[in-house]
Formats: structure tokens, C-alpha cells, sequence
């Protein structure tokens, strides 16, 4: 087979090379090409050299192209990968540093909460010339894979507004997955079975089978509590779970931003997170971690090279989505998988206009969705405050109007818990006002908004968060490494 992916926002570097070793593990899929396009000349510099060693060391006659210009890399390509993160790291950390400002505390913040709502609007208008490109200048019919988040807002307006064939991809299912099967004790993955529904990072686990036998709630429960680690770091999960009688896909950390009982005040973020690693709920954790990441691969980028030249072991594969899409609809071999797309019937009891996650099969014809599921009345309705936030903001994020910015930030279950309106119109005008270079839809907007924080009255704080932890520099990263290595 012979046909042509482009990766938007290639930079993203280890993601980069683990879509592009998993889909080279179809043995049908050898002579495709890959065009790489990325803003940071540098990065995609950087990742293109390692694929290139890739394919060298696997003499593949696989082809990888480069370039910043993103409708060269476009054309003609079959299938279209985003993996983008507008504004990168400096506008990012303006969605954590300015709510703390009004007692807002993000653990992660790029779904929903003030932090995702504004990844949303630097995103979306992006997300939309991606889309006019596709139409004008990709294979006829091309498939846009969506890994960029926030994934239902960023989803939801490629399919609505951007009229792509467009689905979203995420790992959250696997990965609670994974959980499940590991206190439940199975000596593989696929000794479980299970059904997930719901939205983005809200998705639930309403059915589960270990070797066709069914696992109740109270099962679940005892076997989360008897594990020595997940016991610890999943305690918000395991209390959600508790309550609401089925178990979240998401971590402990990001499933604690949208259900605002757990984060609206301090002592209660203390006594539901665990610090042992980011995603359990740190202050700004991700933040933290992107930063790390971003910087020991800047310094340690002749070691990535250098592992690029292990043979592509297709017993490694992840289970990463799109390989697993890709080879069923150019091969027909079945796959099975959780999907980002529009509802319309897909869930019975979420709105239909709403992008959904859950079942679907794919093959030769397409993602098939598995219609008719009705997910837990808690679950709808803490899916159901997400989604009208998520559809106001896209709608602002299209329209530019600032009002209307304001009232989906004011209706975050986490925001609404903690701050009051007036704050919100100010902390929104703020955080427009700092990310104006990545918000062309509020232009005209940005001068009202300057005039009204020169003369406002409302107070904030010098906060760090509940739970913040400081950048680890490199010879802080390369001990704990050590440390970890000789403890193996």
C-alpha cells in the first residue's frame, strides 16, 4: 500500500515517533509516506531526524518529509494526525498561573475549567484553517484523527464548523483499563472485557466482564481498596466509584477538576490527591511535567537518537488508536475501539449535538458507532454540565464574542464552586488580555478589556496552589533517574 499521512504539530516529539513506530508495525503499510509539519523549525528538525534513523535502521522504504508549511504537508495526504498545542508551553502557563489568582487550582486544565476553556479559543480557529486546508488540498475524503485536546471542544468544531470527516482519539479508556485488570488480578489485558461511555475524560466503565463473568460495583470496590498502590493514588476515583456505583476513566487529578466537590477548597484538594506523581492531582502537575519533559529532551536529544535505532518490534505496539484505525480501514481487519465523534443517538441520555466517547468498530466502511446506550443518571448529569460549557465555548471560540466566553467560564462546575461573577469577568479579561497574540478572534475586544482591568476593583492573590511542586532541573532528573535504575 502506498498513501500519504500528514502529522500536524509533528513537534510533539515522543508522541511523534510512537504513532509513526506503531502504524510501521502494519507490515502492509512499509511504502506509505509521512509529511511532518510543525511551527518550531527546530523541533520538527529534531523528530525528523530521529524517524529518519528509524527507518535507516529498519531499511524501510518508508518516506519522511518535513517542512513549516503546513498545506505542502498537506497535499494529498490520505489521513490527517493533530497533535497541536497552540500557544505551547508559555500560553499554558498562563491557564494555570492566572486562575490561581481567583482560588481556582488546576491540576491539569485543558479540557474544561478556566485552563481548558482558553486552550479551547487559542485552538479552535487553528483547528478550522487545518480543516480548510484538508477540504482544499488532502485526498479526497481524507480522515482527520484529532489527538489534540481539548478533544470534544477541539472535535466538535472540526465536524460542525470545519465539515471534515473528523474523529477524536484519546487513551484515557486503555488506561483505566489497565487498572482495572491489574486489581482484579488478570494475567492479561484481554481477560477483560468492558463497555465505556460518556464524554472526553468523563467516560464510565458500565460494563465489565473478566472471562465473561460480570463485575459488580461492590467487587471493584474492595479490589481497588486492597491494591497497595492505586488505594493511595486513586482515592477521589475510588470515592467517585463509591457514589456513583461505576469507575472512571480518568485520572485521579483530572477527574478531580470536573467534579468540583473535591478541589473548591484547599484542605479538601490535600485530603483527595496523592503526590506521588503528577497525575494524581498536583498543582499545575502537568504543567510541570510538559515543562520536565521538554527540557531533558532538549538535553538529552543525542540519547532519543540513539534509541532510534532499535528494530520496530511489533510486539510493542501501544494501543494507541490510530494504527489500529488506520490498518482496519485500509486492510479489513476489524478493530474495536473508543471513539471521540457527534453523538446523534449514540448515547441515549446526552444531547445529540454533543461529541461522545464510546464503542465503535472499525473496518472497511468506516467507524461503525454502537447506537442506543444509556449511561448512569449521575454520570449523564455530570457529563451534561461539561458539555453545555464545551458547546458555549466553541460557540465563542467561532464568534469571538467575550460575553459569551464569560458565562461558559462562569458555568464550569469548578469555576462556578469557587468564584464569584465579578471575578469571573475579570480573570477572563485577564486571561484574553495575556493571550491576545493567540486569540485573533477577540481582537477587537482585547482594548475594552485593558481599560477594564486598569480600573477594576476586584482583589486577587499571589498563590502557588494547594499542591505545587517546583520545575526539577536536569541534574535533578538525571539523580532521580539513577536513583530509580539501581533500586530495579
Amino acid at each position: 500500500m502506498s498513501f500519504k499521512i500528514a502529522i500536524i504539530g509533528a513537534g510533539s516529539v515522543g508522541f511523534t515517533k510512537k504513532l509513526f513506530t506503531d502504524i510501521l508495525c502494519v507490515p502492509e503499510f512499509r511504502d506509505i509516506e509521512f509529511a511532518l509539519t510543525d511551527m518550531n523549525e527546530h523541533n520538527l528538525q529534531m523528530i525528523k531526524a530521529i524517524l529518519d534513523k528509524v527507518v535507516e535502521s529498519n531499511r524501510l522504504p518508508t518516506r519522511v518529509t518535513a517542512t513549516t508549511n503546513r498545506r505542502e504537508a498537506l497535499t494529498g495526504a490520505r489521513y490527517i494526525i493533530s497533535c497541536v498545542r497552540v500557544g505551547g508551553l508559555e500560553a499554558y502557563a498562563d491557564d494555570i498561573r492566572i486562575p490561581l489568582k481567583y482560588g481556582i487550582d488546576q491540576c491539569v486544565g485543558d479540557t474544561i475549567c478556566a485552563g481548558g476553556i482558553l486552550y479551547g479559543q487559542r485552538n479552535i480557529p487553528v483547528i478550522l484553517d487545518f480543516c480548510k486546508d484538508i477540504r482544499e488540498v488532502a485526498e479526497p475524503g481524507a480522515k482527520f484523527l484529532n489527538y489534540a485536546n481539548p478533544m470534544a471542544m477541539n472535535t466538535w468544531a472540526a465536524i460542525e464548523y470545519g465539515k471534515v470527516d473528523t474523529v477524536g482519539l484519546c487513551h484515557g479508556v486503555q488506561h483505566g483499563a489497565e487498572q482495572i485488570a491489574d486489581v482484579l488480578g488478570a494475567k492479561s489485558r484481554s481477560e477483560l472485557d468492558y463497555i465505556c461511555s460518556g464524554i472526553n475524560h468523563q467516560t464510565w466503565f458500565i460494563d465489565l466482564r473478566l472471562n465473561g463473568r460480570k463485575i459488580g460495583k461492590d467487587e471493584l470496590v474492595a479490589a481497588f481498596e486492597a491494591h497497595p498502590v492505586f488505594s493511595q493514588q486513586e482515592k477521589l476515583r475510588i470515592d467517585v466509584l463509591k457514589r456513583f456505583g461505576v469507575y472512571s476513566t480518568e485520572s485521579n487529578g483530572h477527574l478531580s477538576e470536573y467534579l468540583p466537590w473535591y478541589r473548591k477548597r484547599p484542605e479538601e484538594i490535600t485530603r483527595w490527591i496523592d503526590m506521588s506523581d503528577w497525575i494524581h492531582g498536583e498543582t499545575g502537575g502537568y504543567l510541570r511535567h510538559s515543562t520536565e519533559t521538554r527540557n531533558w529532551f532538549e538535553t538529552e536529544f543525542p540519547q532519543f537518537l540513539a534509541s532510534a535505532e532499535k528494530p520496530i518490534d511489533p510486539s510493542k505496539r501501544s494501543n494507541e488508536h490510530a494504527s489500529h484505525i488506520l490498518e482496519a480501514l485500509e486492510t479489513n481487519r476489524v478493530y474495536r475501539g473508543h471513539f471521540n465523534v457527534k453523538n446523534n443517538g449514540v448515547i441515549t441520555n446526552l444531547p445529540a449535538d454533543a461529541i461522545v466517547e464510546s464503542p465503535g468498530f472499525v473496518d472497511r466502511f468506516g467507524i461503525n458507532m454502537v447506537s442506543g446506550i444509556t449511561i448512569p443518571e449521575a454520570c449523564a448529569a455530570t457529563c451534561i454540565a461539561s458539555i453545555n460549557v464545551q458547546r458555549m465555548s466553541v460557540h465563542a471560540a467561532i464568534s469571538g464574542d467575550i460575553d459569551l466566553l464569560k458565562l461558559a467560564v462562569l458555568h464550569d462546575p469548578l469555576v462556578g464552586a469557587i468564584s464569584t461573577p465579578e471575578e469571573v469577568w475579570q480573570m477572563v479579561d485577564e486571561m484574553v488580555v495575556a493571550q491576545a497574540s493567540w486569540l485573533p478572534q477577540y481582537a477587537d475586544a482585547i482594548p475594552a478589556a485593558k481599560e477594564r482591568l486598569a480600573k477594576s476593583t476586584v482583589k486577587t492573590r499571589d498563590w502557588a496552589g494547594a499542591a505545587r511542586r517546583n520545575v526539577r532541573s536536569i541534574d535533578e532528573l538525571r539523580a532521580e533517574k539513577a536513583a530509580l535504575k539501581q533500586a530495579i
